[in-house]
């Protein structure tokens, strides 16, 4: 089947319909999907056709039968996990990335989608506030921008003690110890798995999950050799962030590598509201982040930052010769993460932090913790309802009496599907966890939500 000039032009309008139609729904649907993923296999996993189906055809039949399996995650009242919705800018960035079919791992070759790069990471780290001059790369989430600040801290603390672990490997290396707080997302530790680091050293926490400077110091001084040091910038229940400055300096006084796993919590630093949570941020060596979670960029991009862009580089750059480089010129985009070839994702970004500016951006984050706030104040007004954290930025944790009381009302409020927040277990209890993630979330969307957990919880004796 020969490609035609206008072969695309009916799949396009079909798609863009599709999409608008889904878009719309939205609002109103309920939150959850409408069907199991077994429930659909029949339909995606019928006998593979015998000839070429019409794309156009083949876009309505996707359209048909994902649509009950489709979770309505850019709505303003989804509240699970930690997701956030898609930006229009961010959205329509991202469609034109898949028309231009961009293989962004070279500046030679992809000069349009390299210096949209360049210009997010720096537009990045002026908001963020941390150094001019950091080697920012875009990779598929906040998983693997961990994996790449721990890798370039890696290879960091073992050069320091002669060791060339790209050359020579593990084996044999001096022993790395990581140490992280007892509340790490899970993400460090499939980061430092990915790296043969094994399990951190845990360091003991606070009642809010910030790591204890007491016990980080005297875990410090237990420890003799290369020390990688991962800290949390938003508690994934709590939100609450570890101490910068003290962590960072009493880190670095013992030669340690100080990496922040940031997944949400690191744009907090955007805002002169909450950005004092996070003084001394900028004296980290590495930072995680995902700009699919509070930039509200499509999925997937997570953003990785390491100070030192030349160990960065050192880390993730390789050369052949059919590779066209400049040895001495800027980093090639796929010197910074640990893929070769990837999508352009950091041209959504530039997309939604231009479409934002600079007060729109921090406009952004307050928003979302303002929101935050209000469900937490309007929640716990309600009878048996008990908010478990400090709420400091967008994370709220509600309690209703008895584990087992809890775990009810969360399947309730699911099974009503007005609004999505999450079950969990934090502090030796289980919850209902609230985070506030969507740019299009109001507060008629909160008003609503909190009616439904009242709903649920009456429903519930």
């Amino acid at each position: 089947m020969p490609a035609q000039p206008d072969a695309y032009g009916d799949a396009l309008d079909r798609a863009r319909a599709h999409s608008l139609k889904w878009l719309a729904s939205v609002p109103t649907r309920p939150v959850g999907p409408m069907a199991t993923a077994d429930m659909l296999a029949a339909g995606f996993a019928s006998n593979l056709p015998e000839g070429p189906t019409d794309a156009a055809t083949v876009i309505d039949q996707l359209a048909k039968l994902a649509e009950p399996g489709l979770m309505a995650m850019p709505s303003g009242r989804f509240f699970g996990w930690v997701i956030g919705g898609t930006l229009p800018a961010a959205l329509a960035a991202d469609w034109m990335l898949s028309a231009w079919d961009q293989n962004a791992a070279m500046r030679y070759a992809t000069p349009a989608t390299a210096a949209a790069e360049d210009a997010a990471g720096v537009w990045l780290l002026d908001l963020l506030g941390l150094p001019a001059g950091s080697g920012v790369g875009f990779t598929t989430g906040a998983t693997m921008a961990n994996f790449v600040g721990v890798a370039v801290g890696r290879k960091a603390v073992l050069d320091r003690v002669g060791w060339d672990v790209h050359a020579d490997g593990l084996t044999g290396a001096p022993h790395i110890t990581v140490l992280a707080g007892e509340e790490r997302h899970a993400s460090v530790d499939l980061a430092l798995r990915y790296l043969g680091l094994g399990l951190p050293r845990v360091v003991a926490a606070d009642s809010q999950g910030r790591i204890r400077m007491d016990a980080l110091a005297a875990a410090l001084s237990a420890t003799t050799g290369p020390v990688i040091l991962c800290l949390q910038a938003g508690n994934l229940h709590s939100g609450a962030f570890d101490p910068m400055r003290e962590a960072i300096a009493l880190a670095h006084g013992h030669g340690a590598w100080v990496h922040v796993d940031g997944a949400f919590g690191l744009w907090a630093a955007v805002s002169p509201l909450y950005a004092k949570q996070l003084e001394g941020l900028d004296t980290a060596d590495s930072w995680a982040t995902d700009a699919h979670k509070t930039l509200n960029v499509p999925y997937d991009c997570g953003v990785a930052i390491v100070a030192n862009v030349d160990m960065l580089r050192s880390s993730f750059g390789v050369h052949t010769t059919y590779l066209v480089q400049d040895a001495r010129g800027p980093a090639d985009p796929f010197e910074k993460v640990p893929e070769m070839s990837r999508r352009a994702r950091g041209v959504p970004v530039w997309a939604a932090l231009s479409s934002l500016g600079r007060s729109g951006t921090v406009a952004l984050v307050e928003r979302l913790a303002a929101h935050a706030r209000s469900l937490a104040d309007g929640l716990s007004q309600l009878p048996g309802v008990e908010v478990l954290n400090d709420v400091v930025f967008t994370q709220v944790c509600l309690s209703f009496g008895t584990d087992e009381r809890t775990r009810q009302v969360t399947q309730a409020l699911i099974d009503e599907g007005t609004v999505w927040m999450s079950g969990s277990h934090w502090q030796g209890r289980d919850i209902l966890r609230i985070s506030v993630s969507n740019w299009s979330t109001d507060a008629d969307d909160v008003a609503q939500s909190i009616a439904a957990v009242e709903r649920a919880a009456q429903a519930v004796v």
